[in-house]
């Protein structure tokens, strides 16, 4: 009997092999849907709450109002994950932390996921997995309403007939060389005495992120302006705990499509309640991720 010009032991062989790779796919398709069900997503919807951490001594990002609720940009997205996992914002927990608590909350399962404006480094990410970003932070300068200074270049070319004050910190006078080589530089106790100092004519200018300046421009705006300038960027992301793709990636969907999609309405007012930014609106037709 004649076959199609093939050995039979070559086709058994192809045949063979189609039966691995058959096997192959199963076993990879069960390992997706072993990770799926494993995940700190199945998890959080059995429990019927996501648990965050997050802090509340920084506005705009988290902070209480005069009512001592949770408010700021943080907590508004928090509550966008609780409506994507819940149809539901208010099925959340916060977990108050400080700074130093972030990645220990995270690792040993205290926290489902970390909201507070936590800058992405190297560092980090040796411990964390960082989300896309979801805000870039700089160092921006403000002045008083009535402040000399109209601009930056005002205030660059006063050299050390200018001053400006920071938060302590190590890098202070190297991050303020990098663009004020000559202004005289003064360093208090925290952000609260800042402006302290600049509202009692202590410094010209404050330097400070510029999301604060954004925000206490908007709730004083006949006492403070914006220089226009910055620099020192950062990005704050979403941390989750490393090894679970499944739940980095809904969190991931959940951010973009904040920025591009079913939610963007939600985060163009959280944008603008917080920062005074309108975010464009996404174009309609080609997927901007494509760059065309």
């Amino acid at each position: 009997m004649q076959n199609d010009g093939e050995p039979n032991h070559l086709r058994r062989a192809m045949l063979g092999g189609g039966a691995i790779a058959a096997a192959g796919l199963s076993l990879m398709e069960q390992a997706h849907a072993q990770a799926a069900t494993s995940s700190k997503l199945q998890e959080i919807l059995k429990r019927g709450k996501l648990i965050v951490g997050t802090g509340t001594t920084n506005p705009p990002w988290h902070f209480e109002d005069d009512s001592g609720n949770k408010v700021g940009m943080d907590i508004d997205l928090a509550r966008l994950i609780a409506k994507g996992l819940f149809d539901d914002p208010t099925k959340v927990d916060f977990v108050l932390q400080a700074a130093d608590g972030r990645i220990p909350n995270l690792v040993t399962n205290k926290i489902d996921i970390v909201a507070q404006f936590m800058t992405i480094t190297p560092g980090r990410a040796r411990q964390v997995e960082f989300t896309t970003p979801y805000y870039r932070e700089g160092v921006g300068l403000m002045v008083l309403k009535d402040s000399k200074y109209q601009n930056f270049a005002d205030l660059k070319g006063a050299g050390a007939n200018a001053s400006i004050v920071w938060m302590q910190n190590v890098g202070v006078e190297d991050y303020t060389r990098m663009v004020l080589p000559d202004i005289k530089v003064l360093q208090v106790e925290s952000v609260d005495a800042t402006y302290q100092a600049l509202n009692a004519r202590r410094a010209d200018v404050v330097a400070s992120d510029q999301s604060t300046v954004r925000w206490l421009l908007q709730k004083f705006p006949d006492r403070y302006r914006d220089l226009g300038f910055g620099w020192l960027p950062n990005s704050y992301a979403f941390a989750v705990a490393p090894g679970d793709p499944v739940w980095l990636n809904w969190v991931n969907t959940q951010v973009r499509e904040a920025f591009l999609g079913v939610d963007f309405d939600y985060m163009k007012a959280a944008y603008k309640k917080w920062f005074g930014i309108d975010l464009p609106t996404p174009k309609v037709g080609i997927p901007t991720e494509y760059g065309l």
